[in-house]
């Protein structure tokens, strides 16, 4: 069996999907309570844990990183040690905050990190902190995540598009569009991998090409869903938000693909599959 924490996200919604999976939400393990997710493995015991849940509000997060750091360092330092002391591996899923956007390169695993802002921080200290648990595991750090479920820029963009015929959006930060069902299908079959050879635990890098800036990821979002959105390229100082943005989001997936043979999918054709799941359930 499947443990995953998180249920209403887009990782854990999608997750929730797939055969074989039990996935914890909030009214079942409080995750901000210490104590819980250890409790839950023990009473579960699973055969792999997939910690999707985490504090995702960015901005807020710079005025409450404790908690952020309770949701996103603490409570998979808790999820890490419970099961490295069952011998169950992990899956954790992180992100491109953890880097510090600078440069045109492509961001490898074992690069140096420097996160912008308090999400970016407490992410980055679950990363390290499942890592030293000891057990088996990876870190599989995505960007840009999309689907047909919860807030995304997918739907706002589809929100904003019905009602006006030009948006300015950011051109200057560019990244790779993850579908949610991709980084799902990938999470269990990196954490299927774990179970037969531990050796195979480290950090991994999972994103859709090809790299694209937010305002191209627009254009063919309304292109897709034949929306007549004129879209203007804009700065980031143009859209200034509480918490900074890293310019550079391109993860190198090398290693996911070598060590997995797991290839980087085209976001194109996973933006099809959601925006079909959005018409199909009238949205």
């Amino acid at each position: 069996m499947i443990l995953v924490f998180g249920h209403s996200g887009q990782v854990a919604s999608e997750l929730r999907r797939r055969d074989g999976v039990t996935a914890l939400g909030r009214d079942e393990v409080d995750l901000a309570q210490p104590g819980q997710a250890a409790a839950a493995i023990r009473r579960v015991r699973p055969e792999l844990i997939i910690n999707a849940a985490a504090y995702t509000a960015v901005d807020q997060a710079e005025q409450d990183e404790a908690a952020a750091a309770r949701l996103n360092a603490e409570a998979p330092a808790e999820i890490a040690q419970a099961a490295a002391g069952m011998g169950v591996p992990v899956v954790q899923i992180s992100t491109d905050y953890v880097y510090d956007g600078s440069g045109a390169r492509a961001w490898v695993p074992d690069d140096a990190t420097g996160p912008l802002g308090a999400y970016g921080r407490t992410k980055l200290a679950g990363d390290r902190a499942v890592v030293a648990a000891g057990g088996a595991h990876a870190v599989l750090r995505t960007s840009w995540v999309f689907s047909a479920h919860g807030q995304n820029f997918v739907k706002t963009m589809l929100r904003l598009g019905r009602d006006r015929e030009a948006l300015s959006i950011v051109a200057d930060q560019v990244g790779g569009p993850t579908s949610a069902a991709s980084i799902a299908e990938a999470a269990l079959k990196i954490g299927q991998a774990l179970r037969d050879d531990g050796n195979k635990s480290g950090i991994y890098h999972f994103s859709g090409a090809p790299a694209v800036s937010w305002a191209d990821f627009a254009r063919e979002i309304f292109a897709q869903a034949r929306l007549p959105v004129d879209v203007g390229d804009i700065a980031s100082e143009a859209y200034p938000t509480p918490a900074q943005r890293p310019l550079n989001s391109r993860l190198d997936c090398t290693s996911t693909a070598r060590v997995f043979g797991i290839e980087q999918p085209d976001w194109r054709k996973d933006l099809a599959d959601v925006l079909n799941d959005l018409s199909e359930a009238g949205q």
